[in-house]
């Protein structure tokens, strides 16, 4: 078995993903599935505001416990789309070093291009 808070995100992954098609009676993950993504989508911003409330709050474990549910709720919403934590640490990877600015300028370079 894996170790490490990598593998810790793997293994979460894995579980929700082996849910997605279970009993919604017996899997909160399972029932967020089956609600559709329009609820799984609801549910991401719900955790998002907690997430920001309790940043305001001042209270780290508050805000630890909240960050959590919703990198959870996050995983659901990415495993709804076929992708997976892998797939965000990728894009941090390819960010890493590179400026937000300059970033940033690039991708509205791409975005002009595009519509050119």
């Amino acid at each position: 078995m894996k170790t490490g808070l990598y593998a810790t995100l793997e293994r979460i992954a894995a579980v929700i993903e082996a849910r997605r098609g279970g009993d919604a009676d017996s899997s909160y993950v399972a029932r967020l599935f089956a609600a559709g993504e329009d609820a799984v989508l609801k549910k991401v911003g719900e955790e998002a505001t907690e997430t920001i409330l309790a940043a305001k709050s001042g209270d780290r474990l508050h805000l630890v416990r909240e960050t959590a549910d919703l990198w959870f709720h996050c995983l659901i919403m990415l495993a709804s789309h076929g992708l997976g934590p892998q797939d965000v640490l990728a894009e941090l990877h390819r960010r890493e070093g590179i400026s937000g600015i300059d970033e940033k300028a690039a991708r509205k370079r791409k975005r002009k291009e595009g519509a050119a």
